[in-house]
């Protein structure tokens, strides 16, 4: 039932000053989204499958830290075996699994002798896990190899991923590359929520592949984060990142500020993940990390936190405020109608930009596909759950209990 409003209290103090209160809010942080969105069209293109060239033999080591991944690793594994022969080793690092991850590997070193299986010392204090892996897996690398692969066990690597990284790195003269992936979604519930997560990563650094000229503003995917090895040895490895639960970003932003070339770019096309089995878990787990306050100041937390309230979580309850317990502004009244276009304007945005990530998703055997589209929808929970998260340090990680 809609409760229409009688046209005069749009010139009612309240109400002028509630609106009025939230332009000044929204349009600097429109002006700032649109300011990055508007990169997207001459961003760095998607990777694209390649093939090694012989200058490539053996430069390449992929590490897989890996905890009671049984039932996710198998693909990756595979899709590691059909790397060409740029990729030198795998070095599965396990931290003492109890699902049979392990067995699983060795059955893979015995079909790729690539393949290597090794456990983690038991994990220091003032260290979260997957760096604290990752790092082992670095020191107990061939030091032949220029390029170390962190690749985490649920990504499903295409053939020609590795020659394809090493070809662009070198093009472009990077010295840390890391890629978004295609994301595998299968039920009604992660359709619905999971792109409004990911559109926090899009409205706070812009498009993969036109970032990365500002340390502080730099992104980052562990999942798939190749690096040199001469600028791991000169930052000491994961030392920087230990305490880290966006491991990555800490890392990728502290090279960045010594002067390395970081690169975050489209991977869809040679990368993909199952993350989480349904919305909970994207929930829950994801959504604890990407407030990404390991790796920011509170200067940049907040700031953040402003920019999503402005431009993600307010316009789908104004728009709906307005339609369903209130008469239309007429045309030009300020600030109601002022109000309305704005967040009408950033919800079309919103809207159009679920094209724009289309490519991202593998909805193959998803159920529920439509509720892609509605995704907006969700943006006002998609902000809250970033702004629990930043409220919030992580007590547990895969099984880890942390202080």
């Amino acid at each position: 039932m809609v409760f229409p409003i009688a046209p005069h209290l749009f010139s009612q103090p309240l109400t002028t000053i509630i609106a009025v209160a939230l332009l000044l809010l929204q349009l600097p942080a429109a002006a700032i989204l649109m300011s990055r969105l508007i990169k997207g069209p001459s961003r760095i293109p998607p990777l694209e499958p390649d093939s090694p060239t012989l200058d490539l033999l053996g430069s390449c080591t992929a590490v897989v830290p890996t905890l009671n991944e049984a039932d996710r690793i198998s693909p990756c594994l595979e899709g590691l075996s059909r790397q060409s022969y740029e990729l030198r080793e795998v070095i599965v690092v396990d931290s003492y699994s109890v699902d049979g991850t392990g067995d699983l590997v060795k059955a893979a070193a015995q079909k790729d002798p690539r393949f290597r299986l090794i456990n983690d010392d038991p994990l220091p204090a003032g260290w979260v896990g997957r760096p604290w892996a990752l790092n082992a897996g670095f020191l107990a690398s061939s030091d032949k190899c220029e390029w170390i692969l962190g690749i985490d066990a649920d990504t499903v690597p295409h053939p020609g991923l590795i020659a394809s990284l090493l070809k662009t790195a070198a093009a472009g003269n990077y010295d840390l590359i890391s890629l978004s992936p295609q994301f595998i979604l299968k039920y009604p519930g992660e359709l619905w929520l999971q792109p409004a997560l990911l559109m926090t990563l899009v409205y706070r650094f812009g498009p993969t592949g036109t970032g990365g000229d500002v340390p502080e503003r730099v992104m980052a995917n562990g999942q798939c984060f190749l690096c040199k090895r001469e600028v791991l040895v000169a930052l000491g490895g994961y030392e920087v990142a230990r305490g880290s639960f966006c491991d990555d970003v800490t890392l990728a932003r502290y090279a960045a500020a010594k002067g390395f070339k970081v690169g975050f770019l489209d991977g869809a096309k040679v990368l993909k993940v199952r993350m989480y089995e349904g919305a909970i878990e994207t929930w829950n787990e994801w959504g604890r990390s990407l407030d990404l306050k390991d790796a920011a100041s509170g200067g940049q937390i907040w700031g953040d936190l402003w920019l999503l309230l402005a431009v993600q979580g307010l316009p789908v309850p104004i728009v709906l405020c307005y339609l369903l317990f209130g008469s239309l502004p007429p045309v030009g009244v300020f600030p109601h109608f002022w109000l309305l276009g704005l967040n009408v304007f950033l919800v079309a945005v919103r809207s159009a930009l679920c094209l724009a990530i289309a490519p991202s998703y593998d909805t193959t055997g998803a159920s529920g596909k439509w509720l892609f589209w509605l995704s907006p929808l969700a943006d006002p929970l998609a902000f809250l759950r970033i702004l629990i998260s930043a409220l919030n340090q992580p007590t547990q990680w895969r099984g880890r209990k942390y202080e």
